[in-house]
């Protein structure tokens, strides 16, 4: 076993193996129970699939759920995991993180899971860069606790928390994401397995929190939430993907763009602007980002798809692990000094 570069920033110091490996490896003996034509079945051999060409050792590799349809994933996955508690992944992950640089850190949740009771503690995530990937099933529905409607699910939802229909306006998880300055933000569809794949590689190449939306379906909740995008003319006339460098074209022979609309972004129809007039996408531009976030339509109108944003910056536990190797290193790392420093009382009697 070694600990060599690879190349990929978000998994320098993990340790890799020469043996080669399948995604057979990386099943478990464990029965998946999903309900016939969840999309987490697609999502799970997907993860299963790609996981082998990082090259790594498998006891590295660590898969941390909170509660959920989705939240099954670790045991199914024959890596560590740890199946933790409602919300709370990312905060369990990030000690992970911290502690252990050696590791290969992801955490699997859902629209409930993260957005919900977990909402705090995903965007603190992100805020502070931990070096984490975070792959957000989002199926607009609450599936484990059988149908209430979820964070993302669209106004006027009937469901059996909301029998004549929500009130609530939903997230977008990728313009939240955004918004809290994730320094990796991507969407992909749980159909689309080479986007999907694709979106995965980037995200563990990527050094910090990166946060991958993916549409799932839930057959007996809410099924067909996204058939409008798995449609073959509707995607084209929907699906946006975008690629960092490249200009933002969409349909069969690329007759739509993205352009610049006033503050923000607008489609049009390629052939009724100039060439220099379609935006380039630049994962770097946080404000380009954001409006590209915003063209994602919750009737799906337009969806964009692939990396959002892709940025360097420092990671919460490479701060960690340098301040407290300065501390031993300058001797200040002093427990009884700090226990009894001049900022202490004695309580008498």
């Amino acid at each position: 076993m070694t600990a060599i570069d690879l190349g990929i920033p978000g998994l320098t110091g993990v340790p890799t193996t020469d043996e080669k490996q399948s995604a057979r490896d990386y099943k478990s003996d464990q029965e998946v129970r999903w309900c016939p034509g969840c999309g987490d079945y697609i999502v799970l051999n997907a993860v299963q699939s790609f996981l082998p060409t990082l090259g790594l050792k498998r006891e590295n590799i660590v898969f941390v759920s909170g509660i959920g349809c989705s939240s099954r994933f670790p045991y199914y996955m024959n890596t560590y995991g740890m199946h933790s508690i409602h919300g709370r992944a990312p905060a369990i992950a990030t000690g992970l993180a911290v502690a252990r640089p050696d590791l290969s850190v992801w955490v699997v949740t859902g629209d409930g899971d993260a957005l919900s009771i977990g909402g705090n503690h995903l965007i603190h995530t992100l805020r502070r860069n931990v070096n984490l990937k975070i792959l957000l099933f989002n199926n607009r529905i609450y599936g484990l606790t059988k149908g209430q409607y979820s964070p993302t699910s669209e106004p006027g939802k009937v469901t059996k928390s909301t029998p004549i229909g929500s009130v609530d306006h939903p997230f977008n998880p990728v313009s939240l994401a955004l918004g809290a300055e994730a320094s990796f933000v991507g969407r992909a569809m749980d159909s689309d397995k080479a986007g999907l794949t694709s979106v995965l590689r980037q995200a563990a190449e990527h050094r910090g929190s990166a946060l991958v939306e993916i549409y799932q379906n839930c057959p007996i909740f809410n099924d067909g939430a996204f058939d409008v995008l798995k449609d073959a003319d509707e995607a084209q006339r929907r699906i946006i993907n975008v690629v960092d460098g490249e200009p933002i074209r969409f349909g069969r022979e690329g007759e739509y763009c993205v352009v610049r609309e006033g503050f923000g972004l607008a489609v049009a129809k390629s052939a009724d602007v100039d060439a220099s007039d379609v935006v380039v996408h630049d994962a770097s531009d946080l404000n380009l980002s954001f409006a590209l976030s915003r063209l994602s339509t919750q009737d799906l109108t337009h969806t964009v798809t692939g990396v959002f944003r892709r940025a360097d910056r420092t990671t919460y536990d490479d701060g960690v692990r340098a301040q407290v190797n300065e501390a031993k290193a300058s001797k200040a790392a002093d427990l009884s000094k700090l226990l009894h420093g001049k900022d202490t009382w004695t309580v008498v009697g």
